[in-house]
């Protein structure tokens, strides 16, 4: 499901934040109209791709956060499972250190929403709930603006780690296309020219 272009599910759920408090009624609508949000999915707490993928969201927080941007993790585990992997320390395998909100999608909505959960469930003849594979999560990203639409998503398996680099150029580019009105183009880093979207604009960019 693409949901570029279309206003983000929202979702109340329990979350910890901060790396120690668990906040019973988190909500995505509480960002919206504030805040550009960066909200990222990743498979299982105390795994081996996924630590690195938060810790290197938290290395970037302060450059989200002077892009107005509020980074926010979502897992299927437990707010439990979340508030142990938070205190335990890094050399042993946990996150400690890690500061933004880290969401509890237990009951799977969120990710169903957002179309990342993996796995399939379905009810067989007898009317019984089967299952295949495992109900977590892809590693999904969505950045979503202070209208609360979907401007980027990405999906990877769940082997392959995200660049927080691109994440973050995304977002620069996001801001750039709505200060300007110009369009990015391939590769484009914040502080370099954008392009007219006119056939001009184009001959004009490629000649350079």
């Amino acid at each position: 499901m693409v949901l570029v272009g279309k206003e983000a599910p929202e979702f109340e759920a329990k979350a910890v934040v901060n790396g120690t408090e668990i906040i019973e009624n988190f909500k995505l609508g509480d960002y919206i109209g504030k805040k550009y949000i960066v909200l990222f999915f990743y498979p299982k707490d105390f795994t081996f791709v996924c630590p690195t993928e938060l810790f290197a969201f938290q290395a970037k927080l302060k450059d989200f956060e002077e892009r107005d941007a509020q980074l926010i993790a979502c897992s299927t585990d437990t707010e439990q499972s979340h508030w142990a992997w938070l205190h335990l320390a890094k050399n042993l395998g946990g996150i400690q250190g890690i500061t933004y909100p880290i969401v509890a999608d237990t009951n799977k909505t969120i990710s169903s929403s957002y179309d990342v959960l993996s796995g399939e469930m379905w009810l067989d003849e007898d009317d019984q709930l089967s299952v295949e594979g495992e109900l977590v999560a892809y590693r999904g990203l969505f950045i979503i603006d202070k209208k609360g639409v979907v401007r980027h998503q990405l999906v990877n398996d769940m082997p392959l780690g995200r660049s927080v680099e691109e994440a973050i150029r995304i977002l620069d580019a996001i801001q750039f296309n709505e200060k300007h009105g110009e369009v990015c183009p391939a590769n484009w880093h914040k502080g370099e020219q954008g392009m007219k979207a006119t056939h001009e604009g184009v001959a004009k960019y490629l000649s350079k």
